[in-house]
């Protein structure tokens, strides 16, 4: 670990930001939809900014929020293996590995975790671990990065932890609520979501249906 250098700071206090982001994401995985907020004070690493021609709009490589940095330093350490999606920086890399010493993996269903900022290039959500019947809860914890919570889609939430029925919208692709039937289907086994926005975390347990509202 000697050779990976950031020159950002992790929490400013990281007994009181690490609680509070742990208490957030409880919180939001106990009321799904419901956006929490965080409040953890860091510098993340950014995306980086590029000048573009018309004729060269490739989009820059995308960082972190706030939000989803928080999660991932409380999180995050010694004993936990993280997928990391390949769009994302160097920086971000070599940040999470500065801060937290978590392992990294090549393999989507090796990762504990999982930390995705383009949902349109996953083929599936069953490409990670699913948890086996036996221990469900080994299953991988999605970390996704979103730019809103009220853009998209409309979605109807019911399942533990809702009364009645929660409505919400987050900005993902279509075909994403196509792979939640599909894993809430599967339960006991599935993948768990958090949704991040710049400083808000949206919890999906595997628990929860989701029907889109057409």
């Amino acid at each position: 670990m000697s050779n990976i250098v950031t020159d950002l700071p992790g929490f400013s206090d990281s007994i009181h930001d690490a609680q509070q982001t742990f208490r957030a994401l409880l919180s939001a995985n106990a009321r799904p939809g419901r956006p929490e907020k965080i409040t953890a004070v860091m510098s993340v690493p950014r995306a980086m900014v590029r000048l573009r021609s018309p004729t060269n709009a490739t989009p820059s490589p995308p960082g972190l929020t706030p939000a989803c940095g928080a999660a991932c330093l409380t999180l995050l350490d010694l004993d936990v293996a993280l997928w990391l999606q390949p769009s994302f920086t160097t920086s971000v890399k070599n940040w999470l590995l500065f801060h937290t010493g978590c392992c990294l993996t090549e393999y989507p269903d090796h990762g504990d975790f999982a930390l995705i900022e383009d949902l349109a290039g996953l083929p599936e959500l069953s490409i990670f671990n699913m948890g086996t019947g036996e221990q469900p809860e080994t299953s991988t914890t999605l970390l996704i990065q979103v730019e809103s919570f009220d853009m998209g889609q409309p979605v109807i939430l019911t399942g533990p932890g809702i009364l009645g029925e929660q409505v919400i919208a987050p900005l993902v692709p279509q075909h994403f609520w196509d792979f939640w039937r599909e894993n809430h289907g599967a339960y006991p086994q599935g993948v768990d979501v958090f949704l991040f926005t710049e400083d808000l975390v949206m919890g999906l347990p595997r628990t929860v249906r989701a029907e889109v509202v057409l």
